[in-house]
């Protein structure tokens, strides 16, 4: 297949329904470092013809329409974002791909007779260490990972992480700032599953939960931290909603604190919302919070919760950026009921109380450290 197919098909992807800007796109230089290397392995011999692929953290279809335009077929694919798979899907009907892949959690079915593995490197160990274990566990003897990423968020932690799980583990010459990691000969595999990891956090009286794609792992990250200081002052919800749970602590010790309020907990990364379901249920309150995965409440009816709580990101992929936190604050003005409140914890420099002001209602500050503020906001009539 001809190169400017790719560029073709690369200058057509969105990364809707996530953020868009002038300088977020949806596909890197690491993308077309692995489909070329892939097609590369073919035509020297290295992979079988219709060898089995899959397709690891492809953030908005570019590896897997990049590989059903140079002619794989079925692909299977994980994304642990909600939002990733429904912007694969909206790339591929936008560019008329009505079939050729397949998406599946990170486990067996992905993964069962897989001769090769191309995978977006994360920028987690953790989550390395999860993917790696699974590719070792699951796929074919023979199998090949390719891992890829920009060398600026490469470590060598990376190789000693795949090389735990590969005998063979090959750092290759980089090309745009992208590089590649070549495993293989998958090591024997431990009976137990490394993921989800279970700690009692001694400090909140809390078992918490993780798999690795989860940020802090079991760890309290300090936005949190000090976010919880302030929930004795916190009302009294009959619904109350945990926005980017991710392990769920928020939810967990809302819903202990007030034992007649419903809680739902919600996450747009598959691996956050599997960790809130087990941390829910290591504290026995699987039976009050509500888990879902979904893309800014994109599913909960308006005007159907009394309290948001919001520690939102201020990072896409690499960049510093606060598209991610205004959509979240926006959803929650919309789910609020008249008079609810939605309390927020934010790195104090992103200067996100005007946005709180324009789209939730009056807005105060409940407290400020060196680093944080938190903000109650009431969702005006």
């Amino acid at each position: 297949m001809a190169d400017n197919s790719i560029e073709s098909l690369f200058a057509r992807l969105r990364r809707f329904p996530d953020v868009e800007a002038a300088n977020l796109q949806a596909w890197d230089a690491t993308d077309r470092l692995l489909l070329d290397t892939a097609l590369e392995m073919r035509a020297a011999g290295m992979l079988q013809p219709g060898a089995r692929l899959a397709v690891v953290g492809d953030r908005y279809g570019a590896l897997t329409l990049g590989a059903l335009t140079l002619g794989a077929h079925a692909v299977r694919v994980h994304q642990d974002l909600i939002t990733g798979e429904r912007a694969l899907r909206a790339n591929a009907e936008a560019l008329a791909f009505s079939a050729g892949f397949e998406h599946f959690p990170l486990g067996a079915g992905l993964l069962e007779g897989a001769s090769l593995v191309l995978l977006q490197l994360p920028r987690s160990l953790a989550e390395l260490e999860e993917i790696a274990d699974a590719v070792a566990r699951y796929a074919a003897p023979d199998v090949v990972l390719l891992a890829g990423g920009r060398v600026k968020h490469m470590s060598l932690g990376m190789n000693a992480v795949l090389a735990r799980h590969f005998e063979d583990v090959q750092p290759q010459l980089a090309r745009q700032k992208s590089r590649l990691l070549l495993a293989r000969r998958p090591k024997p595999v431990p009976a137990a599953l490394p993921f989800p990891v279970t700690e009692v956090n001694d400090e909140l009286g809390l078992t918490v939960c993780a798999r690795g794609a989860v940020f802090a792992g079991t760890g309290l990250d300090i936005g949190t931290r000090f976010l919880l200081d302030f929930l004795p002052r916190m009302p009294h919800a009959t619904h109350a909603v945990d926005l980017g749970c991710g392990t769920g602590i928020l939810a967990a010790t809302y819903a202990r604190a007030n034992p007649g309020a419903r809680v739902t907990a919600t996450d747009r990364s598959a691996a956050a919302v599997d960790s809130a379901h087990a941390t829910a249920r290591a504290n026995g309150l699987d039976g009050r919070i509500d888990v879902l995965q979904d893309d800014a409440m994109s599913s909960q009816p308006d005007a159907s919760a009394d309290l948001v709580l919001l520690n939102p990101p201020f990072h896409l992929e690499a960049a510093v950026h606060s598209g991610a936190g205004i959509k979240l604050i926006e959803a929650a003005g919309r789910v609020l009921a008249p008079g609810g409140e939605l309390w927020t914890v934010f790195n104090s420099h992103l200067h996100y109380r005007p946005a709180l002001e324009r789209l939730i209602g009056p807005t105060r500050e409940v407290g400020r450290n060196p680093k944080f503020t938190v903000t109650a906001s009431t969702r005006r009539p």
